[in-house]
């Protein structure tokens, strides 16, 4: 049985992600994935056009995430979990990401093909060059005067749970003193 009549049969004819039952074809979760049904999802012409076109993203299309991410599937777990981290500034696909639970390899497999796909995407780098994850924890090297507040950020502060500012590869915002502030990436190094 080839690779598009075996997803046919698993998902029942029907898109893995959303459940539209027309123009359904195979999408490879990775580069290497030819030929392997384990490493494909069957997805509709509407869920192929986004993914690889994000300009032509609709919000609300991915709401059907909700019922897809718990799919028992791991390459369907894996395309719900990018498309959820490709969204999650919208606020509900945050929402779903906390609870969606991936083991180690089905994670590492999502943020591989995202890696694959993310060449020119915006890196963010402390002051040593190392590469920052939302989340991360970091350090502040210098003091940094906060504009708008009536404090100065010491150096040695450490900034947990930082975000990425997308748009803009020299910028942070993390909470210093509980209050949210921009910090310039060249003012930080990466805690382990």
């Amino acid at each position: 049985m080839n690779t598009e009549k075996t997803l046919h049969s698993r998902s029942d004819s029907k898109c893995e992600l959303c459940g539209a039952t027309e123009n359904l074809s195979v999408y490879e979760t990775l580069a290497t994935s030819k030929d392997n049904a384990d490493e494909c999802v069957l997805i509709c012409a509407t869920c192929r056009d986004q993914i690889e076109n994000p300009d032509h993203i609709d919000i609300n299309h991915w709401r059907c995430l909700n019922d897809s991410m718990w799919s028992q599937i791991p390459a369907v777990q894996v395309m719900a979990w990018r498309m959820l981290t490709r969204l999650k500034t919208e606020g509900w696909p945050q929402d779903l990401l906390d609870m969606l639970y991936l083991d180690d390899a089905t994670l590492a497999w999502a943020k591989a093909g995202e890696a694959e796909n993310d060449d020119n995407a915006v890196q963010h780098v402390d002051s040593n060059g190392a590469i920052l994850a939302a989340g991360d924890t970091v350090t502040l090297i210098k003091d940094l005067d906060v504009k708008g507040a009536s404090f100065t950020a010491k150096r040695g502060t450490a900034v947990r749970n930082i975000s990425l500012v997308a748009d803009n590869p020299e910028h942070i915002e993390g909470r210093v003193e509980g209050q949210r502030i921009v910090i310039l990436t060249q003012f930080v190094k990466k805690s382990n």
